[in-house]
């Protein structure tokens, strides 16, 4: 069983806080007094959950550092292996279009695990917080071997839209339509999310703000899927990349549009686990003390003990 982790950030978006190279900034700022990240927590919920490896997704020129200041102390609690996610890895015939710096996405960088992820596994953004209970249901579900009767059988942690907010700006999420089975019918990756002074959500795209409500449920990223999917991507990336428009440097293989398109031509089937758990991350420089606050109240709690890996 593979937990696989990856850098959702490999460079600065305007208006936006990174986790810089995930490496960068320490949940030390945010409250732990150990040098942890967010990442550190949900490694932890990982494997208590009964996953055995992690795979990071990293850019190669970070490498040594990230192993040094992360690797070194998580290979000591669960095995490790590195993959790296470079703009000119591309399938043979393609080429990096000139002037592009923007890496291929979310899609690109779980592609870069074919070759060492062989077991069912999870995916997520290394610089989220998903709490316990996703990890949990997304590993029974996989564990079950519970057949969906489709090519691809996959999971998805259903987050509460309105858990996934954030105080000090729009978000970004996979918002999601749910069959009465439980099953992802339709995903939107909506720009533009908040709550309005009215306690009604706002967003981008007026299609959605038509039923968008604060009880939907939303991707944040997390998914269980089987290698036959891995299998599916290598394809799929190359007719991607044979249909980005000359000129176009900024299009990305994402992994919502990647599932959608699956569940649109009746190739997979996606249970919906629900979590009530509160996702947290550092999306602007203001989300640190709200980050720093819930971590502080979780040790206190005694959801963490205040040496993580002591």
């Amino acid at each position: 069983m593979f937990y696989t982790g990856y850098n959702k950030y490999t460079g600065n978006k305007t208006g936006q806080m990174t986790e810089g190279e995930i490496y960068g900034y320490y949940i030390n700022n945010y409250g732990s007094r150990n040098g942890e990240i967010i990442m550190d927590y949900s490694i932890r919920d990982a494997k208590e959950a009964g996953f055995n490896k992690v795979v990071f997704i990293i850019r190669k020129d970070i490498f040594e550092e990230f192993e040094e200041i992360i690797g070194s102390r998580i290979k000591d609690q669960i095995d490790v292996e590195y993959v790296f996610q470079e703009l000119d890895d591309l399938p043979e015939g393609f080429e990096v279009p000139e002037g592009r710096t923007k890496p291929w996405g979310t899609g690109q960088a779980v592609l870069c695990c074919k070759d060492v992820v062989k077991e069912p596994f999870v995916i997520i953004n290394a610089d989220d917080y998903y709490g316990k209970e996703a990890f949990v249901k997304l590993h029974d579900f996989l564990v079950s071997g519970e057949d969906l009767g489709r090519e691809f059988t996959m999971g998805m942690a259903g987050f509460i839209l309105k858990n996934t907010l954030s105080d000090n700006g729009t978000v970004t999420r996979g918002v999601s339509v749910v069959d009465e089975n439980g099953l992802l019918s339709q995903v939107h990756e909506t720009t533009g999310i908040m709550m309005g002074e009215d306690g009604k959500i706002k967003c981008d795209l007026p299609d959605v703000q038509e039923w968008i409500s604060p009880e939907d449920k939303v991707s944040m990223n997390m998914w269980a899927a089987y290698p036959e999917f891995l299998e599916f991507l290598a394809e799929d990336f190359k007719t991607f990349l044979s249909e980005v428009e000359e000129g176009d440097l900024k299009k990305e293989y994402l992994l919502p549009n990647i599932v959608d398109k699956l569940l649109r031509e009746g190739r997979a089937n996606v249970k919906v686990l629900e979590t009530q758990d509160r996702w947290f991350g550092v999306t602007y420089q203001e989300d640190k003390e709200a980050v720093q606050k819930a971590f502080a109240g979780l040790i206190k709690e005694g959801v963490y003990p205040a040496n993580l890996w002591g």
